[in-house]
């Protein structure tokens, strides 16, 4: 799947029993659902509805909106690095838990990335806070998918938030090469 060609006519499918998600790229008019999914998402940092409808619209080949029925369930927002323009920076991504669907939230940041090492991407990056297990998992199973080495390294420090916010990790995932 390219990122660009999805559209309501062609998405992709990840099917259990009944239930159906289907990746697609996000439109500005997803921008509310995505905000209160960020919302009741604890952890996730919050941003306005207009930054989603901005990004929606701008860095749409970059991110996907899970719908399961025509609900949105889940999102990824990322983008190429404007300075390193192989390197595909996953920024935000949350599943509403009550979707049904085992390893949403995985299969969501795996077609992401694929796609954009399918299209020229040789890195992926994402900034983790140490307590996020969850999300470290994923980003050593998309490494070791690729046989790439990761690399770690404070990219802000806590001391550059004015709110007791944690250290965001850089994780760095290459080089890669399409599978």
């Amino acid at each position: 799947m390219t990122i660009t060609d999805v559209s309501a006519a062609r998405a992709d499918h990840d099917t259990v029993g009944t239930k159906q998600a289907v990746f697609r790229a996000p439109m500005p008019q997803d921008a509310h659902a995505v905000w209160q999914l960020v919302e009741n998402t604890p952890g996730l940092d919050s941003n306005s509805r207009y930054q989603y409808m901005l990004w929606f619209r701008d860095f749409t080949n970059g991110s996907l909106v899970a719908t399961v029925d025509d609900e949105l369930v889940g999102f990824l927002t990322g983008y190429r690095r404007p300075d390193e323009p192989d390197t595909y920076f996953v920024w935000q991504t949350a599943v509403n838990a009550r979707h049904g669907i085992p390893f949403l939230g995985v299969k969501l940041f795996q077609a992401a990335a694929d796609q954009q090492v399918t299209n020229g991407a040789r890195y992926v990056e994402a900034t983790v806070s140490a307590e996020n297990k969850a999300i470290i998992m994923v980003l050593k199973q998309f490494a070791k998918k690729h046989s790439a080495p990761i690399e770690t390294r404070v990219l802000f420090p806590s001391s550059l938030f004015s709110d007791g916010h944690h250290d965001e990790i850089l994780y760095r995932i290459g080089p890669l090469t399409a599978a």
